[in-house]
């Protein structure tokens, strides 16, 4: 297992599971542990839902919800909570800190 599918799992194992996508969720939660390295702690609901939109468009094109975040009702946005306080628990958990660490002190000046 990659570091990657270590962190993908981690959020996965985070969420309540009535809160997990039943199907094709993989790719949804590769792109949730990007957010891990890339935002961490500071992962934001409009983060989650961008993700989440990259997901969607590839299963179903034409869902209701496949819109800007600011554009979502606030019981649609809030949908978004637990995926991100999940993110955010597993960018601060002790036991993949040298995986995001590694992954998140990259040299940007390339």
């Amino acid at each position: 297992m990659n570091y990657i599918d270590q962190i993908a799992s981690a959020v996965r194992d985070e969420l309540n599971p009535e809160d997990r996508p039943a199907e094709h969720s993989k790719a949804l939660y590769e792109l949730y542990a990007l957010l891990v390295l890339i935002h961490g702690h500071e992962t934001s609901l409009a983060d989650v839902h961008d993700a989440w939109s990259v997901w969607m468009g590839k299963i179903n094109p034409e869902h209701e919800a496949l819109v800007p975040f600011d554009t979502l009702s606030r019981s649609k946005q809030d949908e978004d909570q637990p995926f991100r306080d999940a993110i955010r628990r597993v960018a601060k958990d002790p036991t993949l800190a040298r995986l995001i660490h590694r992954a998140s002190t990259h040299d940007t000046s390339r």
